[in-house]
């Protein structure tokens, strides 16, 4: 399968998740640098990385959503190609349009980094169908802007629907409904602040990021 990943300024899990989708899938991803305008070809896998990009000036994610690159990512993840952002990513998603609601700093204003436990909130999804519908698993957060908002209309359909993907099991950031992780209409875009890029195998302390990785390389090469 062959991936890519979006480097911004301010990037720094880019590397973390170029890892993660090169030992899964066996390929390196292409690296792709934000002021580039296309994609390479034949990319089956679009991944947004964590980190501070620009700064989180203005808003978080609000700069980057504007990179040239962004154009395509959008083209693609309407044709159906997967599209993952992790932490700073799922900022830059909801900020061009392909995700409801906005991150907002974190209640209590601190920044948070540990292990938190998650549920999995559908298994019916390219990214989520090597978990358990209901499931607990524990995976990274590292943010201070991870408080998911949205308005009460945008919350009940995203619950309707079946696109939460993961809640919070315990107090993290203060999200509306405990909300972790959400999907786009299509099922084809994952937003999610946890890094599951950084849950890959025993030398991180356990494995449950793995799966996700696994599942979207079963369903881009099926």
């Amino acid at each position: 399968m062959k991936s890519a990943v979006i480097v911004f300024p301010g990037s720094n899990c880019d590397r973390d998740l170029a890892t993660a989708l090169h030992d899964v899938t066996g390929t390196a991803p292409a690296m792709v640098w934000h002021g580039e305008t296309s994609l390479p070809d034949g990319v089956g896998l679009i991944g947004l990385p964590g980190g501070f990009s620009y700064g989180d000036y203005l808003r978080c994610g609000a700069i980057s959503a504007r990179s040239p690159i962004m154009a395509a990512v959008v083209a693609a993840a309407e044709r159906g190609v997967p599209v993952l952002g992790i932490c700073n990513g799922f900022q830059v998603l909801t900020e061009v349009g392909l995700l409801p609601g906005a991150l907002m700093r974190n209640a209590g204003l601190d920044f948070v980094c540990r292990d938190v436990a998650l549920t999995v909130g559908t298994s019916q999804s390219v990214f989520t169908q090597r978990y358990d519908a209901g499931e607990t698993i524990r995976i990274p957060v590292a943010h201070q802007d991870g408080n998911y908002a949205a308005d009460a209309e945008t919350l009940d359909r995203l619950e309707g629907e079946g696109r939460v993907a993961f809640r919070y099991a315990e107090p993290v950031n203060g999200a509306a409904r405990a909300i972790a992780g959400i999907l786009n209409p299509a099922g084809n875009v994952l937003g999610m602040m946890p890094h599951p890029e950084r849950m890959m195998g025993p030398a991180h302390g356990g494995s449950d990021g793995r799966r996700l990785f696994e599942g979207l390389l079963a369903a881009v090469s099926a």
